[in-house]
């Protein structure tokens, strides 16, 4: 019997460990505190995260928590790091990885000529595969531990990753695209083979372990009424899964669906009144939208991915911040790969600045971290699950490493503030700054490794 309760008192210190850095988390929004942006978080100079069966236990600092520790817990130690939660990628294609920094073209043109085409090769599952291993391994080496991904329309293209994401114990969401017109012909369904197929993946892999599907129609133009109305009624039918599109990223996208949709008030009134809208709705890039638009998007509670670095890319427009948090429209920052280049978030969060200064807006550093973290996990509808340290939340983090480049470990010698290291991290940075990534509380990269999934 003593035996008994030994072992079970080993394999609890075994599942019980620390991590002690400095640790910043998002509790509040930074956009509704503007002028008490840094009572939004919580950072401990010496801190320590303690992890517990792949949740958080406890956060603080160090010489607090240390002192309360289940003895024989581990305790790393993490000498001039920064952990944060697990970064969540808002927007991003996964089978446009390899046309990542393609020339020249604007989003029609560059659909046309470049992500079709690679979107193409997804109905073979053993292509898809080896691009999820791909594109999981390169989400987790940038320190993204959650993301929204569009697969293609092929069923395989989703279950390829959902195999692979499962494997990684990764909290993902994705699904099949729905498209029936404008565009070529081996990337079209129907609305029925979009219900049946949708239908069958929701059944199989919806709260699979940590994932989630989302319904995803391409776009308006690439989709008639009736597919539309397909995606509403398994929405219908399935009230807890996602609705994932595209919205207003293009002035000749805006007046394509115009034509398309001759009986709608605008682009978003297409979504509105085909009831794909809500709570789990999340649109991308939302570029060029009226007041009256972000006045309905925020009414009917749906969030909006800003893409920083592909709407950079593409030419398509310079996102609204400032409205946005006016609106309280909940917003996370996509990548958008492949029109995105780059898979950091960090690098995006520093084009996110830059359209900010030349809209005449203010994007700090305290509000760029809650983006990356609590804002696009509460755009995700996660809030509960992941993005701060929040006992109880599943362990996502990420060690930042504070010194990866000569320039950066030198411009941090002059800051004098946490804003300021902060912001140094957000306009500077990059993969090289992410020392580690942890999923659950479980090392799922590390520089030193070569992969560790």
């Amino acid at each position: 019997m003593n035996t008994g309760v030994g072992s079970r008192q080993a394999r609890a210190c075994a599942a019980t460990h620390a991590h002690r850095a400095s640790l910043l988390h998002f509790i509040g929004d930074p956009f509704q505190n503007n002028q008490e942006q840094e009572k939004t978080c919580q950072y401990f100079e010496d801190g320590l995260l303690v992890v517990e069966n792949g949740k958080i236990s406890q956060v603080g600092p160090a010489a607090k928590l240390l002192r309360r520790l289940r003895e024989g817990t581990r305790v790393l130690a993490h000498p001039k790091a920064l952990i944060v939660p697990g970064f969540v990628d808002a927007h991003v294609h996964y089978p446009q990885t390899q046309i990542i920094a393609s020339y020249g073209e604007h989003l029609l043109e560059w659909l046309n000529k470049y992500a079709f085409a690679a979107e193409g090769k997804f109905g073979d599952i053993r292509y898809a595969r080896e691009a999820a291993r791909v594109f999981l391994d390169l989400l987790l080496r940038h320190g993204t531990t959650t993301a929204l991904v569009f697969a293609t329309v092929h069923p395989q293209s989703a279950e390829a990753l959902f195999e692979e994401a499962r494997r990684l114990n990764l909290r993902l969401i994705t699904g099949k695209v729905l498209m029936d017109r404008n565009a070529p012909k081996n990337l079209l369904d129907t609305p029925e083979t979009a219900y049946r197929d949708s239908k069958r993946l929701i059944e199989k892999w919806h709260k699979n372990g940590r994932l989630l599907y989302a319904v995803t129609p391409r776009f308006a133009p690439a989709c008639t009424t009736q597919q539309l109305k397909t995606a509403r009624r398994l929405k219908e039918e399935f009230d807890d899964i996602y609705i994932h599109t595209h919205l207003s990223e293009n002035l000749e996208e805006i007046a394509w669906v115009k034509r398309l949709f001759p009986w709608s008030a605008d682009y978003f009134d297409v979504y509105e009144r085909l009831g794909l809208t809500g709570r789990r709705s999340l649109f991308a890039h939302g570029l060029h939208l009226s007041n009256q638009q972000w006045r309905r998007i925020a009414k009917s509670r749906a969030s909006v991915a800003f893409c920083p670095s592909s709407n950079l890319f593409l030419g398509s427009g310079l996102f609204d911040m400032d409205t946005s948090a006016r609106f309280k429209v909940p917003v996370g920052i996509g990548s958008d790969i492949g029109a995105g280049t780059s898979f950091s978030l960090l690098q995006n969060l520093s084009d996110a600045y830059k359209i900010c200064q030349l809209r005449g807006q203010r994007l700090s550093a305290f509000q760029g971290f809650y983006l990356a973290t609590l804002g696009g996990a509460t755009a995700l509808g996660l809030e509960d699950k992941i993005g701060n340290f929040t006992p109880g939340k599943e362990a996502d983090f990420v060690v930042l490493d504070l010194e990866p480049t000569a320039l950066i470990a030198y411009r941090m010698k002059q800051a004098k503030s946490l804003a300021e290291r902060l912001f140094v991290l957000m306009t500077l940075g990059n993969d090289r700054c992410v020392r580690e990534t942890y999923v659950l509380g479980k090392p799922a990269y590390s520089k030193t490794v070569a992969h560790c999934g």
